[in-house]
């Protein structure tokens, strides 16, 4: 054997006995630290969002459609009260109307008493929450049919909670003269309740509702059917400039004030604003301590009501 076949011979040798003295010691055992684990998050219940205010939009009857209401979803979006308040609630929504459905069937000196207009000084009083439960209140009554029309085109609050607000509607008839209004009037399940939605978007809806066309659509719809009464819900007074043109139409304004938000003197410059035999009533929204525990009161127009 040669001298290089004896040193190779003689590492491999040694290597062979480094592997056996590693593989014979002991193994030492490893200490696994505990890791936190975190607790898994359960989410708290969150009941379910309201659904639909409207059923279904059905395409019946002599206009082609009608649209199924939800009360249940009504309630729970807080547009009607709830059942232990109906009561109160109802009687409160009687006394308001009582006097706008005596003037509305006698007649007034001032425009048109079948037209009646509910609005408010400023946005956030409640106005649309008013006109959806006055009109579910007029509609009881047998001697008058109740057209709810979105007239607040700046907001469209009722033409979007029914679900109307892709029909062509009150702007669309102002806009194209040739578009009969009382085909874009949509019945409800409600018995003697209809709506006329606001309709599509328009840059100069201000001048469209002063102008000729709207009186003539105001006049047509009340000549078309003589027990119908006009519940407007309109822009705020003293923040648009589409209210205006709608005092010059009404025979009645109910105006909706906040409990403790609307300031005083904006009460006191819409009032200023119409005439006072054009006068429905002022609904005071969330009273404390009513009798149906801080929705609303009633009371009558003139100096004292403005200042208390």
């Amino acid at each position: 054997m040669s001298l290089v076949e004896q040193t190779i011979a003689r590492l491999k040798k040694q290597q062979a006995m480094k592997q056996q003295a590693v593989n014979q010691q002991p193994v030492k055992p490893q200490t696994v630290k505990p890791q936190a684990v975190a607790p898994k998050k359960v989410s708290p219940a969150v009941p379910p969002p309201p659904g639909p205010v409207v059923d279904r939009l059905e395409y019946t009857g002599n206009q082609g459609r009608s649209i199924i209401l939800n009360n249940d979803a009504l309630r729970a979006s807080g547009y009607i009260p709830e059942p232990d308040k109906d009561r109160h609630f109802a009687d409160q929504y009687r006394r308001i109307k009582r006097p706008l459905i005596d003037k509305a069937l006698s007649g007034t000196e001032v425009g048109e008493s079948r037209v009646i207009m509910v609005t408010s000084a400023l946005p956030g009083d409640g106005k649309t929450f008013t006109s959806i439960n006055l009109a579910l209140s007029m509609a009881l009554e047998r001697d008058i049919s109740l057209l709810l029309v979105d007239a607040d085109t700046p907001k469209r609050h009722i033409s979007q909670l029914f679900t109307l607000d892709r029909l062509p509607g009150l702007l669309d008839a102002l806009v194209d003269e040739n578009l009969d209004t009382e085909a874009l009037i949509v019945p409800t399940s409600t018995r003697g309740l209809s709506i006329l939605p606001a309709g599509g978007q328009v840059t100069n809806a201000a001048e469209l509702l002063s102008s000729n066309r709207m009186r003539k659509i105001v006049t047509g719809l009340c000549t078309r059917n003589p027990r119908r009464v006009l519940l407007f819900d309109s822009p705020p007074l003293l923040v648009t400039n589409e209210g205006g043109p709608l005092l010059k139409l009404a025979g009645q304004v109910v105006l909706v004030v906040r409990a403790g938000g609307t300031p005083r003197h904006a009460v006191q410059e819409a009032l200023a604003l119409f005439d006072k035999r054009q006068a429905g009533g002022v609904v005071l929204n969330q009273v404390p301590g009513s009798p149906t525990e801080g929705y609303y009161g009633y009371g009558s127009y003139g100096t004292d009501g403005a200042e208390s």
